[in-house]
């Protein structure tokens, strides 16, 4: 039986895991699956949950905070910030809302202090333009 080997990259650990039957994520479009043998496929994970079965028919539920999605020639790579997955859909699903959309929170309040940063210096910048020479 025709099988996915799952790459998982993060910041700080890389993973792989071999026997995945298929994997169901969602993107800017909806939701989606992925089987052995599909053709090459590229696209941008949700923050969120997805999912993949392993052979035995488990699911395991992987949490991210979004994610770059590769498909090709039966292996399925993910590159993330960070990701977190169980076969407990309870358990995950708390860490999400607890862990991941900390991070996220962090993160949008970077992002806005870098942007008031760079509005700034680009303000100061014209202003010592304008001197004169």
């Amino acid at each position: 039986m025709n099988s996915i080997t799952l790459y998982l990259n993060s910041a700080v650990r890389s993973e792989c895991i071999a026997g995945v039957a298929s994997f169901v994520g969602t993107d800017a479009s909806g939701s989606f699956g992925i089987q052995p043998g599909r053709a090459r496929f590229m696209t941008v994970l949700d923050y969120g949950l997805s999912r993949f079965r392993r052979q035995d028919g488990n699911w395991v539920y992987l949490a991210c905070p979004g994610a770059v999605l590769h498909f090709a020639a039966d292996r399925l790579t993910l590159n993330t910030r960070r990701y977190l997955y169980d076969a407990d859909y309870r358990q995950i699903s708390a860490l999400l809302d607890g862990q991941l959309a900390a991070e996220e929170s962090k993160l949008d309040s970077v992002k806005a202090n870098l942007q008031q940063l760079e509005q700034a210096l680009y303000q100061r910048l014209r202003q010592l333009d304008r001197r004169p020479r």
